[in-house]
């Protein structure tokens, strides 16, 4: 198993850059919910939890554990969210681009850098910026934005499973699996299915 680790912070921190931050986006492939988005900066002297993992990797109860260990022990982190309905305005790669600009613009302290599982962010200067193939794997601050951003967006879904009970949310959180896809053909689409993604050809 590749472990993440900090190698890519430390060469910015080496470079005068003091506050990196760590961004992933979760939940880009569902067929219903919104797309999540998290940022997590650490500092040197941060005190890292231990077991920090790509969020998919980990157990529901192991991934809840590490993110309220990683925002007690970060220097700031930072949710960011697209609807549905912006999902079925701008197409899941704009909602995706405007999830993780909220992220940098909602934590409480400017990061100086950005390091992003695969993608720059749209806004945000390029040279200040380095997309990371694999990098919830590979670096310890993607992999801590994946985890806090999949327990944030997990726990909406087992919300949404309350008002919308016959599609069971609470299993797959959204995505197309085989009990999701007979939902929808049993009970039809609802206001939280992304019909942007034309699901009639997943069914």
């Amino acid at each position: 198993m590749v472990i993440p680790t900090l190698d890519f912070e430390k060469q910015l921190w080496n470079l005068k850059y003091a506050n990196v931050c760590g961004l992933d986006e979760v939940g880009r492939g569902c067929f219903a919910g919104p797309v999540c988005t998290g940022a997590v900066i650490f500092k040197p002297d941060s005190r890292i939890p231990e077991g920090i993992r790509d969020s998919k990797l980990l157990t529901p109860k192991k991934r809840q554990k590490l993110s309220q260990e990683i925002k007690n022990s970060c220097f700031a982190w930072s949710i960011g969210q697209s609807s549905v309905e912006m999902i079925n305005e701008l197409g899941i790669v704009g909602a995706t681009q405007s999830a993780f600009y909220q992220s940098v613009q909602n934590l409480n302290i400017p990061p100086d850098f950005l390091l992003i599982d695969a993608f720059f962010i749209d806004g945000i200067e390029k040279e200040k910026q380095k997309p990371i193939i694999h990098g919830d794997s590979l670096c310890l601050s993607i992999a801590a934005a994946s985890i806090i951003a999949k327990v944030y967006r997990d726990e909406l879904m087992e919300k949404l499973a309350l008002e919308y009970p016959e599609y069971g949310l609470e299993n797959h959180k959204g995505y197309g699996t085989k009990q999701h896809r007979e939902a929808i053909k049993k009970h039809g689409l609802t206001d939280i299915h992304r019909k942007s993604f034309n699901l009639d050809k997943f069914l």
